[in-house]
């Protein structure tokens, strides 16, 4: 029974970080493809979208099988070491965002200069290669970390098709938002969904790396929930010691 609800735990945990993670990265790669398809016209720009899914699909065909092959601990050592540093990384930023000493992530600013820049280049005649490059370079770049976490996620659970499927599903549930609001994306708590992301990482390596380390953690799988509330709390913390201190008001003449 005990085995049975700490696979459970795995799994939900396993499907909100790939889900979540997906769906970040897919808001930022449509924002740039709307940018393009508005600016440059549509054909360039899913030409190069669809050059850049096919090239991720390869990764994950290529890389998924053989790291499913490699032996569990080594895997989870491995694996859990690149999930800590991409983790904090994602927490990092998250935590500035929200302490206000970086901005947060706008979408529509990023729609803006992007369209901005694609028109300072003019008019293309014929099949527009600026286009391509520009959507096959946005959704390649941001749908390798999609990939990233895929393969380390799916891999060291054992779980690479349920990994796949939850990120296809993410992606495509995003896809199909952005198609009908289009522009509306800067309406995602993108900040919120990646100190999410971040906590779930963070936590997952910890786990996997312990496991790699053959460490007996208390309460087996379900010491994940434990990991994913305390980096919560450490992280809602640190935001509020950090927190940039408001401006002073000025004075009235």
């Amino acid at each position: 029974m005990l085995a049975t609800v700490s696979g459970s735990t795995t799994t939900v945990v396993l499907v909100l970080a790939v889900f979540l993670a997906a769906s970040v990265e897919m808001v930022e790669a449509l924002t740039i493809v709307v940018a393009v398809g508005h600016t440059r016209g549509w054909r360039s720009a899913l030409e190069g979208t669809g050059v850049a899914v096919g090239a991720l699909a390869a990764l994950v065909a290529i890389f998924g099988p053989a790291l499913v092959r490699v032996p569990l601990d080594p895997l989870r050592l491995v694996v859990g070491a690149v999930l800590l540093i991409f983790g904090l990384q994602w927490l990092r930023k998250a935590i500035l965002r929200s302490a206000g000493y970086v901005g947060l992530h706008d979408e529509d600013v990023i729609y803006e200069k992007t369209v901005a820049s694609l028109r300072a280049e003019g008019a293309s005649v014929g099949r527009d290669r600026l286009a391509f490059v520009v959507a096959f370079k946005g959704v390649f770049l941001e749908g390798t970390e999609i990939v990233v976490a895929v393969l380390t996620l799916g891999t060291s659970a054992h779980r690479l098709g349920l990994a796949i499927s939850v990120a296809a599903i993410a992606v495509g549930l995003v896809a199909l938002i952005g198609v009908i609001v289009a522009r509306q994306l800067s309406k995602v708590p993108e900040n919120l969904m990646k100190m999410s992301v971040g906590v779930m990482l963070v936590s997952f390596g910890t786990f996997w790396t312990g496991e790699g380390l053959r460490v007996r953690w208390p309460g087996g799988d379900t010491m994940l929930l434990v990991l994913v509330v305390l980096y919560a709390v450490v992280v809602t913390v640190a935001i509020r010691l950090t927190r940039k201190p408001p401006a002073p008001a000025r004075g009235r003449a």
